[in-house]
């Protein structure tokens, strides 16, 4: 076995997340968030000749905010609340051995040195290590399980000053209620008086939960 095999990204992420914190858990549970994957300019402009016959496509990146050592065997998955240990590999947890990450997202155009996709679930910068075409005949198995993650996360209720719905445009409103619907906080967080912040869209989103409500501040 070899002891080391390098790898080189061929492309960044521009995102709509501009932290780790807000961004979520997994793709295309935000159907609203939009991003690009940008090539690198060693990238040959034929590379992705024929991709836009496909609908959707796989990322392979990397967790770059997560340190090389930072490896975890046992995590404890938010969808168990935080109370339960999982072996890394039975989880989505970003700590893994070698830091590698697979999201599908909704390809929706091929552009010139660049994907437009939605349904993004990766931060600002995230480092992308190849592209490849998703293919429903092989991919979408029906009775398929999905272990502690069978269903999709709960939604929650979202609020917000109809002042500030007057200053945002529709698209922001639609990405900040959608990313903050499935509750990015840490499980173990249910303190009704603290206040959270994330970057969605460049914005600085200040909010709170109350009565299992999301509360936009500012």
């Amino acid at each position: 076995m070899r002891d080391e095999i390098s790898m080189r990204p061929i492309a960044t992420v521009e995102s709509c997340f501009g932290e780790k914190f807000g961004t979520p858990r997994q793709s295309g549970i935000v159907p609203s968030a939009r991003g690009r994957i940008v090539f690198s300019p060693e990238v040959d402009r034929g590379a992705c000749r024929g991709l836009e016959e496909f609908s959707h496509v796989w990322l392979v990146f990397i967790f770059d905010q997560v340190g090389e050592s930072e490896v975890r065997w046992f995590v404890r998955p938010p969808r168990l609340g935080g109370n339960e240990k999982k072996g890394v590999f039975a989880t989505r947890s970003p700590f893994r051995p070698n830091r590698i990450g697979l999201s599908l997202v909704k390809l929706e155009k091929v552009g010139e040195g660049f994907l437009e996709v939605s349904g993004l679930d990766l931060v600002e910068g995230t480092p992308v290590l190849d592209v490849k075409p998703y293919i429903p005949f092989v991919e979408a198995i029906p009775d398929a399980r999905g272990g502690f993650a069978e269903k999709p996360p709960e939604q929650l209720e979202v609020e917000f000053p109809s002042a500030l719905l007057e200053e945002l445009e529709e698209s922001e409103v639609q990405l900040i209620r959608e990313t903050l619907a499935v509750d990015p906080r840490p499980a173990y967080h249910d303190d009704p008086e603290r206040v959270y912040g994330c970057e969605l869209s460049g914005r600085n989103v200040r909010w709170q939960v109350v009565d299992g409500c999301v509360k936009i501040l500012s």
